[in-house]
């Protein structure tokens, strides 16, 4: 069987707050391949990770992080209440940094593979990322993701980075010539259980499955010839995988 990678989603994101050292961490003590992360940038320019641009949902704070310097959003406590609860309050859960992440893999398993998501949709984001990347020796390993054609595009022809996008109906600024610069296609699992993922399939480009967090979400991105599985809980996958030997 070819290999495919496990892919931690926002770390362990089933057990931990996601986009946290305490989640990345955990999901490296796991064993994943890879795990994914969201890079966003603070107002003092400095890349700091979250999902959302907008603090309130893991956070309790409505401000966008765009509007935070680094010092402010340090004090933020991403313990995703409405999920978890207290379980992770008062813990010392802060957003970290790129740096702070590269500084974490650098110390538990250097050069490990990163999933590595633009989500602020400019050339400046992309720059001030790859610039820390390249540090810490990581950039080659990596898989750069992006709900945003030019940004793809962007990594591709200034970086030669390593390229996954979406479908088209899921892109901003896509154009006609799009997705030739995509190294792989990511699909959700809607996607891949439904009428239109053969359309995506006959493109013959790598196929990134997410997020399959049971065994037999598992078992039919196998099927369906995923390269690279992202899972919330990539326990089940790590199973399914390790059985499948």
């Amino acid at each position: 069987m070819k290999k495919i990678y496990v892919e931690g989603h926002r770390g362990y994101c089933a057990k931990y707050p996601e986009n946290t050292l305490i989640s990345y961490e955990t999901a490296i003590d796991l064993g994943v391949d890879a795990f994914e992360f969201d890079i966003w940038l603070s107002k003092d320019k400095v890349p700091v990770l979250m999902h959302d641009g907008n603090a309130k949902r893991t956070c309790g704070v409505d401000r966008k992080l765009s509007d935070m310097t680094l010092e402010e959003i340090k004090t933020l406590e991403p313990a995703f209440r409405e999920k978890f609860k207290d379980q992770f309050v008062g813990q010392g859960v802060k957003v970290p940094t790129l740096r702070e992440l590269c500084e974490l893999v650098d110390r538990k398993r250097p050069g490990m593979s990163l999933g590595v998501e633009i989500k602020e949709y400019t050339e400046e984001c992309v720059d001030i990322s790859v610039a820390i990347l390249k540090e810490f020796g990581l950039f080659d390993n990596a898989w750069f993701y992006a709900f945003d054609a030019e940004t793809i595009k962007y990594l591709k022809t200034k970086y030669n980075a390593r390229t996954m996008g979406y479908p088209d109906f899921q892109m901003r600024r896509f154009a006609p010539d799009s997705y030739s610069y995509y190294d792989e296609i990511g699909l959700a699992l809607n996607i891949v259980k439904s009428e239109v993922f053969p359309i995506f399939a006959a493109k013959g480009i790598p196929m990134h499955m997410y997020c399959a967090d049971t065994e037999a979400d598992v078992k039919l991105c196998i099927e369906k010839g995923a390269s690279l599985i992202t899972a919330n809980d990539p326990v089940p996958l790590m199973k399914v995988l390790e059985e499948m030997k």
